[in-house]
Protein backbone atom coordinates (compact mmCIF):
# COMPACT_ATOMS: atom_id res chain seq x y z
CA UNK A 1 0.00 0.00 0.00
CA UNK A 2 1.37 3.42 -1.07
CA UNK A 3 1.57 5.74 2.09
CA UNK A 4 0.77 9.45 1.45
CA UNK A 5 2.49 12.53 3.61
CA UNK A 6 0.62 15.63 4.10
CA UNK A 7 2.12 18.56 5.43
CA UNK A 8 -0.29 21.04 7.03
CA UNK A 9 0.30 24.35 8.70
CA UNK A 10 -1.65 25.37 11.29
CA UNK A 11 -1.71 28.99 13.49
CA UNK A 12 -3.07 29.00 16.78
CA UNK A 13 -4.30 32.73 17.31
CA UNK A 14 -6.17 34.70 20.36
CA UNK A 15 -5.37 36.99 22.91
CA UNK A 16 -2.67 36.76 25.52
CA UNK A 17 -2.94 34.52 28.09
CA UNK A 18 -5.94 32.66 26.57
CA UNK A 19 -4.00 28.99 26.88
CA UNK A 20 -2.61 28.82 22.86
CA UNK A 21 1.34 28.10 24.04
CA UNK A 22 -0.17 25.61 26.56
CA UNK A 23 -2.98 24.00 23.97
CA UNK A 24 0.26 23.53 21.31
CA UNK A 25 2.52 22.03 24.42
CA UNK A 26 -0.46 19.58 25.00
CA UNK A 27 -1.39 18.63 22.08
CA UNK A 28 2.38 18.01 20.58
CA UNK A 29 4.19 17.04 24.00
CA UNK A 30 1.26 15.94 25.96
CA UNK A 31 2.95 18.48 28.75
CA UNK A 32 1.41 20.98 29.95
CA UNK A 33 3.11 23.96 32.73
CA UNK A 34 1.16 26.98 34.41
CA UNK A 35 4.60 29.47 34.21
CA UNK A 36 5.16 29.76 30.66
CA UNK A 37 6.43 32.84 29.26
CA UNK A 38 4.49 34.75 26.74
CA UNK A 39 5.24 33.69 23.21
CA UNK A 40 7.59 36.48 21.30
CA UNK A 41 6.64 36.56 17.54
CA UNK A 42 6.03 33.09 16.64
CA UNK A 43 6.90 29.70 18.20
CA UNK A 44 6.79 26.26 16.37
CA UNK A 45 5.93 22.71 17.18
CA UNK A 46 5.17 19.63 14.84
CA UNK A 47 2.64 17.33 15.51
CA UNK A 48 2.38 13.75 13.86
CA UNK A 49 -0.65 11.88 13.19
CA UNK A 50 -0.73 8.42 11.93
CA UNK A 51 -4.22 9.44 10.28
CA UNK A 52 -4.99 6.13 8.47
CA UNK A 53 -3.03 2.83 7.30
CA UNK A 54 -1.60 5.04 4.84
CA UNK A 55 -1.64 8.87 5.27
CA UNK A 56 0.71 10.49 7.61
CA UNK A 57 -0.14 14.31 8.14
CA UNK A 58 2.28 16.39 9.90
CA UNK A 59 1.13 19.66 11.89
CA UNK A 60 3.33 22.46 12.06
CA UNK A 61 1.68 24.45 14.64
CA UNK A 62 2.56 27.87 14.53
CA UNK A 63 1.94 29.55 18.15
CA UNK A 64 1.12 33.28 17.03
CA UNK A 65 1.87 36.15 19.89
CA UNK A 66 -1.03 37.58 21.32
CA UNK A 67 0.23 40.89 22.20
CA UNK A 68 -0.70 43.83 19.88
CA UNK A 69 3.01 44.86 19.25
CA UNK A 70 3.23 41.53 17.02
CA UNK A 71 0.04 42.45 14.71
CA UNK A 72 1.79 44.19 12.27
CA UNK A 73 3.71 40.85 11.60
CA UNK A 74 0.50 38.49 11.16
CA UNK A 75 0.99 38.40 7.43
CA UNK A 76 3.94 36.92 7.18
CA UNK A 77 2.91 34.69 9.61
CA UNK A 78 0.34 33.82 8.38
CA UNK A 79 1.24 32.69 4.93
CA UNK A 80 0.42 29.72 3.04
CA UNK A 81 -1.48 28.25 6.37
CA UNK A 82 -3.74 25.73 6.14
CA UNK A 83 -6.03 25.75 8.82
CA UNK A 84 -6.46 28.06 12.09
CA UNK A 85 -7.60 27.74 15.79
CA UNK A 86 -8.64 31.05 17.66
CA UNK A 87 -8.77 30.44 21.08
CA UNK A 88 -10.31 32.78 23.90
CA UNK A 89 -10.73 32.11 27.90
CA UNK A 90 -14.56 31.92 28.70
CA UNK A 91 -13.55 33.71 31.95
CA UNK A 92 -12.50 36.80 29.95
CA UNK A 93 -14.71 39.05 27.85
CA UNK A 94 -12.55 40.68 26.44
CA UNK A 95 -10.67 37.98 24.84
CA UNK A 96 -13.82 36.66 23.22
CA UNK A 97 -14.95 40.05 21.80
CA UNK A 98 -11.39 40.20 20.09
CA UNK A 99 -11.66 36.72 18.29
CA UNK A 100 -13.76 38.94 15.90
CA UNK A 101 -10.56 41.22 15.28
CA UNK A 102 -8.46 38.03 15.60
CA UNK A 103 -10.67 36.59 12.51
CA UNK A 104 -10.91 39.32 10.77
CA UNK A 105 -7.13 39.89 10.39
CA UNK A 106 -7.12 36.36 9.23
CA UNK A 107 -9.55 36.19 6.71
CA UNK A 108 -8.05 39.92 5.50
CA UNK A 109 -4.33 38.11 5.02
CA UNK A 110 -4.61 34.72 3.76
CA UNK A 111 -6.80 32.45 1.91
CA UNK A 112 -6.73 29.42 0.72
CA UNK A 113 -5.05 28.54 -3.02
CA UNK A 114 -9.13 28.51 -4.69
CA UNK A 115 -9.41 31.35 -2.57
CA UNK A 116 -11.53 30.34 -0.14
CA UNK A 117 -11.10 31.63 4.05
CA UNK A 118 -9.33 29.58 5.76
CA UNK A 119 -11.24 27.06 7.71
CA UNK A 120 -10.97 28.20 11.02
CA UNK A 121 -12.16 26.33 14.65
CA UNK A 122 -13.04 28.54 17.82
CA UNK A 123 -12.06 27.21 21.21
CA UNK A 124 -13.78 28.18 24.59
CA UNK A 125 -10.25 27.32 26.60
CA UNK A 126 -10.31 26.92 30.40
CA UNK A 127 -13.77 25.55 30.41
CA UNK A 128 -12.75 23.93 33.87
CA UNK A 129 -13.09 27.58 35.76
CA UNK A 130 -16.19 29.45 36.64
CA UNK A 131 -18.07 31.47 36.17
CA UNK A 132 -17.82 31.77 32.72
CA UNK A 133 -17.96 35.39 31.33
CA UNK A 134 -19.81 34.73 28.08
CA UNK A 135 -23.14 32.06 27.48
CA UNK A 136 -23.09 29.27 25.38
CA UNK A 137 -25.73 31.15 22.99
CA UNK A 138 -23.43 34.39 22.77
CA UNK A 139 -20.75 32.02 21.36
CA UNK A 140 -22.86 30.13 19.08
CA UNK A 141 -24.47 32.88 17.75
CA UNK A 142 -20.47 34.94 17.34
CA UNK A 143 -19.00 31.34 16.09
CA UNK A 144 -22.20 31.00 12.62
CA UNK A 145 -21.82 35.07 12.76
CA UNK A 146 -17.97 34.87 11.70
CA UNK A 147 -17.99 31.50 9.76
CA UNK A 148 -15.88 29.41 11.89
CA UNK A 149 -16.18 25.63 10.52
CA UNK A 150 -17.59 25.52 14.26
CA UNK A 151 -16.75 25.79 18.01
CA UNK A 152 -16.48 23.50 21.05
CA UNK A 153 -14.95 24.08 25.11
CA UNK A 154 -11.61 22.89 25.90
CA UNK A 155 -9.64 22.82 28.82
CA UNK A 156 -5.91 22.27 28.50
CA UNK A 157 -5.04 22.09 31.96
CA UNK A 158 -7.34 18.54 32.27
CA UNK A 159 -6.31 17.80 28.52
CA UNK A 160 -10.51 18.21 27.78
CA UNK A 161 -11.28 18.05 24.07
CA UNK A 162 -7.89 19.30 22.69
CA UNK A 163 -7.13 16.09 20.49
CA UNK A 164 -10.14 15.63 19.48
CA UNK A 165 -10.83 19.14 18.50
CA UNK A 166 -7.55 18.87 16.59
CA UNK A 167 -9.11 16.18 14.73
CA UNK A 168 -12.11 18.15 13.49
CA UNK A 169 -9.84 20.22 12.13
CA UNK A 170 -7.32 17.61 10.41
CA UNK A 171 -10.47 16.04 9.08
CA UNK A 172 -11.63 19.40 7.31
CA UNK A 173 -8.08 19.96 5.85
CA UNK A 174 -7.96 16.12 4.54
CA UNK A 175 -11.97 16.55 2.89
CA UNK A 176 -12.04 12.91 4.35
CA UNK A 177 -14.37 13.10 6.92
CA UNK A 178 -17.52 12.17 6.29
CA UNK A 179 -19.14 12.45 9.25
CA UNK A 180 -17.46 15.68 10.55
CA UNK A 181 -18.71 17.20 7.48
CA UNK A 182 -22.56 17.76 8.62
CA UNK A 183 -21.05 18.08 12.14
CA UNK A 184 -18.96 21.45 11.11
CA UNK A 185 -18.56 23.91 8.44
CA UNK A 186 -21.95 26.18 9.69
CA UNK A 187 -20.08 27.46 13.10
CA UNK A 188 -22.45 25.47 14.94
CA UNK A 189 -21.08 23.56 18.68
CA UNK A 190 -19.06 20.37 17.42
CA UNK A 191 -20.76 17.71 19.79
CA UNK A 192 -16.99 15.89 20.09
CA UNK A 193 -18.55 12.87 20.61
CA UNK A 194 -20.24 12.32 17.59
CA UNK A 195 -17.27 13.26 15.52
CA UNK A 196 -15.16 9.48 14.46
CA UNK A 197 -12.36 9.46 15.74
CA UNK A 198 -9.41 8.38 12.74
CA UNK A 199 -6.66 5.43 13.67
CA UNK A 200 -4.46 7.71 14.58
CA UNK A 201 -1.24 7.90 16.95
CA UNK A 202 1.26 10.30 17.69
CA UNK A 203 4.46 8.94 15.87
Amino acid sequence: MKSHDHLFKVLIVGDVTVGKTSLVQRYANNTFSKNYKSTVGVDFALKVLQWSASETVRLQLWDIAGQERFTSMTRLYYREAAACVIMFDVTNKASFLNSQKWKEDLDNKVVLSNGTPVPCILLANKCDLSPWAVTKEEIDLFSKENMFIGWTETSVKENRNINESMNVLVAKMMDNGEGVAALSGNGDYINLQLVPTPGYGCC
